[in-house]
């Protein structure tokens, strides 16, 4: 899904920033553009950020828990 239209940045391209480091909608806006023209996407690029932020702490908490469970 098309996210920032101004800017023509999708949720796909959102999640693999935050899989490439990014963390903040500063840091999208920055590298991406992602809210730099008519701010009409800074909501839900925000929410893509925050939910992609959160599955990834997640799933590193289960993979971490994973290992401990598999080493011992």
């Amino acid at each position: 899904m098309i996210v920032c239209v101004c800017n023509n940045i999708s949720d796909r391209e959102i999640r693999q920033a935050v899989d490439l480091g990014l963390t903040s909608m500063a840091e999208l806006r920055r590298d991406l553009g992602v809210a730099t023209c008519c701010g009409k996407c800074h909501t839900c690029a925000r929410e893509v950020l925050n939910e992609h932020l959160e599955a990834t702490v997640a799933l590193r908490e289960t993979v971490i828990s994973r290992s401990t469970v598999l080493t011992n």
